[in-house]
């Protein structure tokens, strides 16, 4: 069994998806200790306990440990992964955090799966929606891996309420990727967005950033407009074209905060980056491609213009189920290089005898969500 201290970096849920979802790929059972252990409220939230379900399902997985509050927790899958053609999921946690925890298992399913997600689409400190559409699955699929994702409606934290339809296609061989050049800058796109606002607000924000953008000499391409919510929120997706890579830029509305100050944050985030001229990828987009790469059947090789803790604790994780797998140049705070050595697709795995632990308790579900979305 391997053991993994959930209480390293600043003890979020990152260690627990990436533990998570390892263990079912290779079947290993794994035993985490200190879950969200630096968070306000700490121990697994009514999120993780719909991923744990989800992956338990598919996994045949014995669990012990699956309750609100619980800061320890063992996952054993007992067999190679089975096939559910849907799955229907609602969560107050972020969607999309979600969709990168259980692609990679439903990817080497057996056959096509098909999600309808309920939570939050947008939100701090998680992709957006447009985060993955624009960039991080583009990337999977130039690597092999097979999902279209859809927004019906926006959900903002902490009470969510958004929807994401997705399919999932089974894959074999994964490709490695290799990105380590930027190179000059293409254009800017992007869009500027409300919920239950005015839509003036999002013109007024797509002017003032088109404003801040325009001394950039590329061409510009922002859309304004309005989505679907059950709650108002507004919020900013730019996206940077380089010749040999993009990187998109997530900035929330504020509450109280006016339209332009807005805009000129997301400005801002973007302006500050194309002064980093190292790196084909932001460091968030870089840690969470390490693990799909991890499956891949040869070697990947990836620059990032930023080694951050989350890179080093998911190269490190990484490491713990797949040994040598991940290698990075660089300390934290530093441009670095990561190579990550693929192991090609998972193999399916002998059933596991009783090892003794209990099986997954049935979550019940409060449609009044506790807690804010934003303690993931």
């Amino acid at each position: 069994m391997i053991r993994i201290d959930a209480a390293r970096g600043t003890g979020g849920g990152l260690l627990l998806r990436g533990a998570l979802t390892l263990s079912v790929l290779t079947g290993q059972a794994v035993r985490l200790t200190h879950i969200r252990a630096r968070r306000t409220s700490p121990g697994l939230k009514l999120q993780h306990l719909r991923l744990i379900d989800v992956l338990a399902r598919i996994s045949g997985a014995a669990v012990d440990g699956a309750v609100l509050g619980a800061q320890s927790l063992s996952f054993e899958p007992r067999r190679a992964l089975s096939h559910e053609p849907v799955i229907d999921i609602d969560t107050p946690g972020s969607l999309t955090l979600l969709l990168q925890s259980l692609l990679l298992p439903l990817s080497f399913s057996p056959l096509p799966t098909r999600l309808r997600l309920v939570g939050v689409t947008h939100a701090p400190r998680s992709p957006a929606f447009e985060n993955i559409d624009w960039q991080w699955l583009p990337l999977l699929r130039q690597a092999g891996y097979r999902a279209q994702i859809a927004l019906e409606r926006a959900g903002f934290a902490p009470k969510g309420g958004g929807v994401m339809q997705v399919s999932i296609q089974p894959v074999g061989a994964i490709e490695p990727l290799h990105l380590v050049e930027r190179g000059r800058l293409l254009r800017i796109s992007g869009c500027s967005l409300v919920a239950c606002l005015d839509p003036a607000v999002a013109a007024r924000q797509r002017l003032q950033l088109i404003s801040r953008l325009q001394g950039l000499n590329v061409p510009i391409e922002i859309t304004s407009g309005a989505v679907s919510a059950p709650l108002p929120g507004a919020f900013i997706v730019l996206l940077a074209e380089f010749e040999h890579s993009k990187q998109s830029f997530f900035t929330p509305g504020e509450l109280g905060h006016p339209p332009d100050a807005v805009a000129n944050k997301a400005a801002d985030s973007l302006i500050s980056h194309l002064h980093c001229e190292e790196g084909a990828l932001d460091s968030h987009l870089a840690s969470q491609l390490l693990l799909p790469l991890s499956f891949a059947s040869g070697e990947s090789a990836l620059t990032t213009s930023c080694v951050n803790e989350q890179i080093l604790l998911t190269a490190d994780l990484i490491n713990e189920f797949l040994p040598a797998t991940i290698s990075i140049d660089a300390q934290q705070g530093k441009p670095g290089k990561m190579l990550v050595r693929g192991n090609g697709a998972p193999q399916t795995f002998a059933p596991k005898t009783d090892l003794g632990f209990v099986g997954m308790p049935q979550i019940p579900f409060d449609r009044v969500f506790q807690g804010s979305a934003l303690g993931i």
